[in-house]
This record gives structure tokens, C-alpha cells and sequence, in this order.
């Protein structure tokens, strides 16, 4: 698959890592990675540092050069994780005056997979109104809400678990995701 992520300022620059981990070990697809400013604040104030694997392909938010800027580049999906409130509103509005904005612009007009993952809460209603234009236009919502029911024991095990909801919705394969009533190690009464 030939995959767009991007990261906005919202909170749960972890989320873009462990997706990064996971995809590294599905091996074999092309990743253009691009951050906003504020993503990178976030990566920073957060985790320290992104660990981008190799081959990866980094693009500045800056520039329209990349792509996926253009409907007649053929990508299979962009995530946006994660993805502030402030970007959803402008993904639902449909301005394009960044990298980010132009690609979610291109994958929606183009009937492509967007999934945007929001972190943020509480909403307003401003954000349920942008989110609902956003699921109107084509786009997916995932939030960054984590299960339990495998019994996370680490925050990047709980991390894990929306992780494997954005590969389900790519349609990669989660090899060490949990399933509901499909374990035979989590028993839930």
C-alpha cells in the first residue's frame, strides 16, 4: 500500500510512533510521513523524538511538492494521527493551505481512505458539527480511545489497542492485536 500519515498538534504523538512500529513490521508498504509545526512540538514535549524507520519518506507540511498533493498521484490512504480539532474543522471546511490540508483535501475528492484520529475531549459542538461534515464527506473517525479488555499493562499496550483499530481500517494485518471473544488468553466474565 502507498500510505500518507500525518500528526497535527493534538495531544498523543505515541499514537504516530507505535502506528510507525506496527507498519515497520508489516513491512512492504510506502510511507510518506509529514508533521505540522506544532506535531513536532508535541513529538518533542512528549516522546523526546520520533523514531522514524527507513524508507520512510519525509515531506515538509510547508510544501505542496510532495505526491499526494495531486488527485492523479495513486495512494491507497492517509491517517492523520493525531489529529487536533482545529485540523478536523479545516478538513471539514476543505481549505488547503498546507501539505496536511491539501492531502486530506485530495483524499476526500478523490473517494480514498481518510481516517482522522482525534484525541481531543471534551468536544463542543462546534467539533461534533466539523466531525460530522468531516464522516459526510468521506472521511473516518477514530478516536484515540483505548480498550481494556486485553488487559493492557503498559501505556503503550493500551496505545496498541487503537493502533490495531486504524490497521483494521487500512486493511493490514494487526498479527498481535486482541480480539473480542477471539482470545483464548483474556477471558472476560
Amino acid at each position: 500500500m502507498r500510505i500518507v500519515l500525518a500528526a497535527t498538534g493534538a495531544s498523543g504523538a505515541i499514537y504516530l510512533q507505535r502506528l510507525l512500529d506496527h507498519l515497520e513490521q508489516a513491512g512492504g508498504h510506502e510511507i510518506h510521513l509529514v508533521l505540522s509545526s506544532y506535531a513536532k512540538q508535541v513529538v518533542h514535549e512528549e516522546i523526546d523524538a520520533l523514531r522514524v524507520p527507513a524508507g520512510v519518506i519525509e515531506h515538509s507540511d510547508k510544501s505542496m511538492n510532495a505526491p499526494f498533493a495531486s488527485g492523479s498521484a495513486r495512494f491507497d490512504a492517509m491517517v492523520v494521527v493525531p489529529c487536533s480539532m482545529g485540523t478536523l474543522g479545516r478538513i471539514a471546511a476543505g481549505t488547503s493551505e498546507s501539505l496536511i490540508l491539501r492531502a486530506a483535501d485530495v483524499f476526500l475528492k478523490e473517494r480514498r481512505r481518510l481516517i482522522l484520529v482525534p484525541r481531543e475531549t471534551p468536544w463542543s459542538l462546534i467539533h461534533a458539527r466539523n466531525a460530522v461534515a468531516a464522516l459526510e464527506a468521506g472521511a473516518s473517525l477514530l478516536p484515540a480511545m483505548p480498550s481494556f479488555y486485553s488487559r493492557p499493562r503498559t501505556i503503550e499496550s493500551a496505545v496498541d489497542t487503537v493502533v490495531w483499530r486504524i490497521l483494521d481500517q487500512l486493511g493490514i494485518e494487526a498479527r498481535d492485536a486482541c480480539r473480542w471473544r477471539e482470545s483464548t488468553d483474556t477471558q472476560v466474565s
